[in-house]
């Protein structure tokens, strides 16, 4: 009996220490749960998210709040079981979000970058709504190109043929819309004084119509604004920053006293784009107290699948959507909410 005792004690502690060793394995998944939210408006390690000195700031009594996804890359077996009958976490591949062909660090550094991006785009959509257009200046003319003699550097294109140059993509677009040879009226500014030239546009070497100048975008504005937030990466921050730019410089407080959360790309133009991690994202905003959510247009229905109990979905498309929503809750009015796609 006492043989066979031990026979069993020891099978027994076999049999967990496998068990131990198969939910201990790695897996090829990685978790997703809900990351840290920042306020816009406020500080993050003691320094405040969105610094401006040279102009008069204001105060807000409430939040804007951008929000994240957290991220556990190095998962056992274990992990993705408890992932799973999870309400709050979502077990997906892990080359979903860290493809085969790329180290984790690269992944990083690539969604560095997009934050990176998405603070410029953020700064260039807020400066646009403050009143500080893009010029579309020239940094070079080219040699024996169509333009030279004729414009030079530091010349503000403003229009081709009478439509506006908003952007360098809107010139190259207006440029490439005629056949090479075609004479475009070129409006621009010199020096403060509007004018206007002819240029005959040219294709070299098979290349697409030119008027042979380099531009760059510059957006002069009497103040200082630097956006300082780490740990944060990809470009889902964007709208947010937008608006916690835009509620600092004007005066008055776009969030009405409330803690909005939010999240959606947005571009140069304003325009909002959709992201990833909404599940988790609203997750991350409901315990932080948020009584509204900004949801990109083109991720409502995954919100609407989503949704949580007192946390009401405000659709949004672009910068003048969300600036329009706001308006209506400081009025007591009721925004556009996301319905059911």
């Amino acid at each position: 009996m006492r043989r066979r005792g031990v026979t069993v004690l020891l099978g027994a502690l076999i049999t967990m220490l496998l068990a131990y060793g198969v939910f201990a394995a790695p897996v090829p998944y990685v978790v997703l749960g809900p990351g840290p939210t920042v306020d816009t408006l406020g500080k993050d390690n003691g320094k405040e998210v969105i610094q401006i000195s040279g102009t008069p700031t204001s105060t807000s009594k409430g939040q804007l709040r951008l929000t994240t996804v957290g991220v556990q890359p190095d998962v056992r077996l274990r992990d993705v079981i408890i992932g799973w009958f999870s309400s709050e976490e979502a077990v997906v591949p892990r080359e979903l979000i860290y493809p085969p062909d790329q180290t984790q660090k690269q992944v990083e550094e690539r969604n560095a970058e997009d934050f990176s991006a998405s603070q410029t785009s953020a700064e260039t959509a807020a400066l646009r709504e403050l009143g500080y257009p893009v010029q579309v200046t020239v940094k070079g003319v080219t040699p024996g190109g169509p333009s030279e003699g004729v414009l030079r550097s530091g010349d503000v294109i403003t229009s081709v043929d009478g439509q506006p140059v908003t952007a360098t993509q809107t010139l190259t677009q207006l440029v490439r819309a005629k056949p090479a040879g075609t004479v475009v009226t070129v409006g621009y500014l010199r020096d403060g004084r509007p004018a206007t030239v002819k240029i005959t546009t040219r294709a070299d070497n098979g290349q697409p119509p030119r008027i042979g100048v380099e531009v760059e975008p510059k957006q002069p504005h009497p103040f200082n604004l630097k956006i300082e937030l780490g740990e944060i990466g990809g470009p889902s921050a964007g709208l947010m920053f937008t608006l916690g730019i835009i509620d600092k410089v004007k005066p008055e407080d776009l969030t009405g006293g409330r803690i909005i959360a939010g999240t959606g790309t947005i571009d140069d133009a304003g325009n909002v784009g959709p992201i990833g991690g909404i599940p988790q994202k609203l997750v991350g905003a409901k315990s932080a107290g948020a009584s509204f959510f900004l949801v990109p247009a083109d991720n409502c229905a995954e919100a609407v699948k989503n949704a949580l109990p007192g946390l009401p979905l405000i659709k949004v498309g672009n910068l003048d959507d969300a600036l329009n929503a706001l308006e209506t809750l400081r009025d007591g009015g009721q925004p556009t909410r996301c319905a059911a796609g």
